[in-house]
This record gives C-alpha cells, sequence and structure tokens, in this order.
C-alpha cells in the first residue's frame, strides 16, 4: 500500500469516526486530503471500497498482529495472554479512529468486505480462545469465546469512554481485561457443570 493510500485511510477513518460514514462525501475526504474529491477515485473505486479496505486491513492487523504475539511465545516475556491484551489495548487506545469506525459502520460495507471481516474476526477470537483454554484448561470452549467477545468489547469501549492519559488508560484497560478473561474460569466450569 502507497504511502498517499495509507494517508487517505487515516482521514476518512477520523472523518467516518467524526460523522459517521453516512455522513461523509467523497468531496469531504478529498478536501481533507488536499485533492479535489474526484481525484480519489484514482485510489479507490467508490466510498464503500475504501470503507471496506479500511476495515479489512483493521482485521487483518490485529490478526496477523495476534498471531506474532503467540509466535513470540518462548522468547518474549510475560504471559501470552496477557501480551494480547496489550497488544489489543494499544490499537484501541491509539487508533480510536478506527475503532469507532469499525464498531458503527460495518454494516455499510459491501457483502464481500463484511465477509472478509468477520471471516478475520472468526480467527482473531479463536487466537484468544485457544490462548485461555491453554492458560486456563477448566474453561469451556463457549464460554473462552463468551469470554473473549466480551474482553473485545471492553477494550473497544475506549473511543466512547472518558480518557485517561494514555500509560493509565493502557494500565486500566489491561487489568480490567485481564480481571475479565480470569473470571471466565468458575463460569466456563459451571456452564460445564450445568450440562
Amino acid at each position: 500500500m502507497t504511502k498517499r493510500r495509507r494517508e487517505i485511510l487515516a482521514i476518512a477513518a477520523d472523518l467516518f469516526a467524526e460523522r459517521g460514514f453516512a455522513n461523509v462525501t467523497v468531496d469531504d475526504i478529498g478536501e481533507a486530503a488536499g485533492v479535489s474529491g474526484p481525484a480519489l477515485y484514482h485510489h479507490f473505486s467508490a466510498k464503500e471500497a475504501l470503507l471496506g479496505e479500511m476495515l479489512v486491513d483493521i482485521s487483518a492487523y490485529l490478526l496477523d498482529g495476534g498471531r506474532q504475539v503467540i509466535a513470540s511465545r518462548d522468547t518474549a516475556g510475560g504471559p501470552v495472554l496477557e501480551r494480547l491484551i496489550r497488544f489489543h489495548a494499544e490499537f484501541a487506545v491509539e487508533r480510536r479512529s478506527l475503532i469507532t469506525v469499525h464498531f458503527r459502520d460495518l454494516v455499510h460495507a459491501n457483502a464481500v468486505d463484511q465477509a472478509k471481516v468477520r471471516g478475520l474476526q472468526a480467527r482473531y477470537v479463536a487466537l484468544w480462545a485457544d490462548e485461555l483454554q491453554r492458560e486456563q484448561p477448566g474453561v469451556e470452549r463457549r464460554a473462552a469465546l463468551a469470554a473473549t467477545h466480551a474482553t473485545f468489547g471492553l477494550i473497544n469501549s475506549t473511543p466512547f469512554s472518558s480518557r485517561l492519559q494514555r500509560g493509565a488508560m493502557l494500565d486500566l484497560l489491561a487489568s480490567m481485561a485481564a480481571g475479565a478473561l480470569r473470571a471466565a474460569t468458575a463460569a466456563g466450569t459451571s456452564l460445564a457443570a450445568a450440562e
């Protein structure tokens, strides 16, 4: 991806986060990027294509980053689950616009891009659930998946909450997310016992 393309995606993400996808025109993006709206068509076929690429890129970035965290299991310090939490929390804190757009505007992407995003998301969730079960073997699979989704909800709410300074916010999110995942052990055990 070219530098200019990345710049346009970042500008569009900020505009979509601020106003919502439906309320941003190609001309708005072009003006913010310092080009005419029609000039954007040299980079993207349509505003929906720009959104789709943005959302697929976010999901691919998270999946690739999660895989790298797991691949460094034996060389990096600290439990893998804690490092996954920190990786995702850093993304949420540093790229709030993308989190907002992902949460709110996925419905505006075309069906093919939505399917790609959901496929990438499912694999990312599975990475976390696998690691949760590895670190806490008593957690039943459905509980691990549910706990992972709930933890993402907690971390991804960052753009909508009042903000602390970056370091304090990361520490708070990491602590809360770790606590939420630890609670999965009791829930997973209860779920298995109830069946």
